[in-house]
């Protein structure tokens, strides 16, 4: 008699969340990186007699081996470079404030600081980490006891960051020395679109065909910020940097032709598989690609993604070609978007509150001398920061990483004080802490505990007696303050976060498929002027450029317009996955948004795939059209569910 089945144990969404740990290989460098950069800070300032800057300098360090991700040294110079600027530029204020204001007057100060940044963490990731280190090091400013001014403190802190990245410019990578080290992580990420491209001829018509898109989206947003670093001049200024642009160029139209194979559903030839392949391991060793598998020429498709690698392979062999990113720069409309908008204001607001709050608080426990001889209230404040932030993860699940990762901590480093020699001993354990920090960025609650050893090493070399308690009961402290302010009522609609990246990503894609039917329209024009002419006896060819009839200019803008739509697309399927893990409290208000980005995203494959047709032949088929009609009624009524308004679409043009 065979047993019932045992249900599997299914974890709700905001507990699974807080369990789930991201794998990769140990990013060495960075270990490097973070050994040499906070512990030799420390002992650099303990030699010279200048505990306190160092301690400074030190923090700066560690906040920027946090942002110290994998990616190109041009792109590190802004992920860390401009949060960087707003710490300093925070410790400065909080400084003075702190020495000249009242009690009221400080927390009104910081609640407006928390406002301005929550709403600038709303326009992207660099801004994020700028609003963090703008509050954190505000509240380090007004409450720490240092006995610095306030402008040397803010270039202790300066120094510290950049100490960090000038490890990150200055030392190779393991695998660097296929060609300039300089451009290593630009090499690998170029590498990465080619190989998500052969997955995703792998995957077409199979299951995971959706999975492998989404990777090469990841890919190519990844290649696209490692290659669009700032720059003293406008375009590429060395041979190996314009050969890395005019690589990554030569991915796009294979991309766009492994998309629209890989909507089509049907298996591809492994044939044509090869081809991205081996120009991965060209751009990853610095060589030639030598001859590429030709797949066969029978759908418009395959004859795209021939077209496309006889171009990749001139591109590779001359290392000159279509050196443009297809970037769209930001216009002040779009920044101001973002801030004031739905997400902007929401979040804004939450942030406010919060650091407002715990500021207040904890002002209010330090003049009632709860922390006794512990002059740090500023914890409070600065541990409320991570938790409030929604790009960090959701709230429950930061809430329950970060108190587990501070008890861990705060015992780890109990028992380190209590054998390791003073100050020397510290200050290894701070080394040691900021080499685990690129290992440890993997969990959060991890995280947090290899912080909080550092953060209290560092009180301690600062002169201040072992407070692994007070650690302890000051987070548990924030995270009440942020569980509760994170589930008031809000003005508006709740949500904001997720609806502000909906729209962008509802208005991309329309822009895009208006452009490609805009050419449909064009090459309709286009051959009846044609047939006009050959009834005249005309000669004049029309303008192409080698693979269909519509002119370069608008392809390039269309490649544009597609890396803008998909990029969009990636933003809002990640917050909305961030927003599904909250509590149901908060989930709920986003409830149908991953209909209206599924719906999205076929839209927008589907929108590849004639634009790849209408490059073979000319013009849309009834069948393509019909399905884009389906779509974008399927994708009104998905809105009007969730309450989101999209713009106006031309009509869909009926093949002929």
């Amino acid at each position: 008699m065979s047993r019932p089945a045992v249900p599997a144990l299914t974890l709700p969404p905001w507990l699974a969340h807080a369990l789930r740990t991201q794998r990769g290989p140990v990013p060495w460098s960075a270990v490097t990186r973070g050994a040499l950069a906070a512990g030799p800070l420390l002992l650099a300032a303990v030699l010279a007699d200048r505990v306190s800057l160092g301690v400074v300098a030190a923090i700066a360090a560690m906040l920027a081996g946090i942002n110290d991700r994998p990616g190109s040294r041009r792109a590190s110079v802004k992920r860390l470079g401009v949060p960087a600027l707003a710490g300093a530029a925070g410790l400065l204020v909080g400084t003075y404030a702190g020495d000249h204001v009242g009690a009221v007057p400080l927390t009104l100060l910081l609640t407006g600081l928390g406002l301005f940044a929550g709403g600038i963490s709303a326009v992207g990731p660099v801004s994020s980490g700028a609003g963090t280190q703008l509050l954190v090091a505000s509240a380090i400013g007004a409450g720490m006891p240092l006995p610095d001014a306030g402008w040397q403190r803010a270039l202790a802190y300066l120094a510290g960051a950049v100490w960090l990245l000038a490890l990150r410019l200055v030392l190779p990578t393991p695998g660097s020395l296929a060609g300039d080290f300089r451009f290593d992580g630009e090499r690998d990420a170029v590498a990465a679109v080619y190989d998500a491209v052969g997955e995703l001829l792998d995957a077409a018509g199979t299951e995971q065909a959706s999975a492998r898109r989404v990777a090469l989206t990841a890919a190519l947003d990844h290649a696209q910020d490692a290659l669009a670093g700032p720059r003293l001049r406008r375009y590429a200024s060395s041979s190996t940097e314009r050969r890395l642009h005019a690589q990554y160029a030569a991915a796009l139209p294979l991309a766009e032709a492994a998309t629209a194979l890989a909507w089509a559903g049907e298996p591809v030839p492994a044939r044509a598989c090869e081809g991205p392949r081996r120009l991965a391991a060209a751009v990853r060793g610095n060589t030639h690609t030598g001859p590429l598998p030709a797949p066969s020429r029978s759908a418009p498709a395959l004859r795209a993604l021939d077209d496309a690698l006889l171009h990749a392979a001139e591109a590779f062999d001359r290392g000159k070609g279509n050196r443009d990113l297809h970037t769209r720069r930001r216009r002040p409309k779009d920044l101001v978007r973002s801030l004031f908008g739905a997400g902007g204001r929401e979040y804004g607001l939450r942030v406010a509150l919060c650091f407002g709050a715990s500021a207040a608080i904890a002002q209010a426990l330090h003049h009632a001398q709860w922390h006794g001889q512990h002059e740090h209230w500023y914890w409070l404040p600065a541990t409320a920061v991570f938790l409030v932030k929604p790009d960090l993860g959701p709230l429950a699940s930061r809430v329950l990483c970060r108190a587990a990762g501070t008890v861990l901590g705060a015992l780890l480093f109990a028992g380190f004080a209590a054998v390791l020699p003073r100050p020397e001993g510290l200050i290894a354990l701070v080394a040691l802490s900021g080499a685990l920090i690129p290992v440890a960025t993997r969990h959060f609650a991890a995280q947090t505990a290899v912080v909080t050893v550092l953060v209290l090493a560092l009180v301690m070399v600062g002169g201040e007696p072992q407070a692994s308690a007070s650690r302890i009961g000051e987070t548990l402290l924030a995270c009440a303050i942020v569980l509760v302010v994170g589930h008031l009522p809000m003005p508006g609609q709740r949500g904001g976060g997720v609806r502000a990246r909906l729209t962008a990503a509802n208005r991309a894609a329309h822009a895009y498929l208006a452009h490609v039917l805009r050419e449909s329209d064009a090459a309709v024009l286009r051959e009846s002027d044609a047939e006009a002419l050959r009834d005249a006896d005309a000669r004049t060819p029309l303008p192409s450029d080698g693979r269909g009839p519509a002119p370069s200019g608008d392809r390039a803008l269309r490649w544009t317009l597609r890396r803008e739509a998909y990029r969009t697309l990636a933003e809002a399927r990640t917050a909305i996955a961030l927003a599904a893990a909250e509590l149901p409290a908060l989930a709920r208000h986003t409830e149908g948004a991953d209909d209206v980005v599924a719906t999205l995203e076929q839209l927008v494959d589907t929108t590849t795939a004639c634009a790849v047709h209408l490059d073979d032949s000319g013009r849309l088929t009834s069948w393509h059209t019909a399905h884009l009609a389906e779509l974008l009624d399927e994708l009104a009524r998905e809105r009007d569910r969730v309450g989101l308004r999209g713009p106006e679409v031309p009509d869909v043009p009926l093949a002929g």
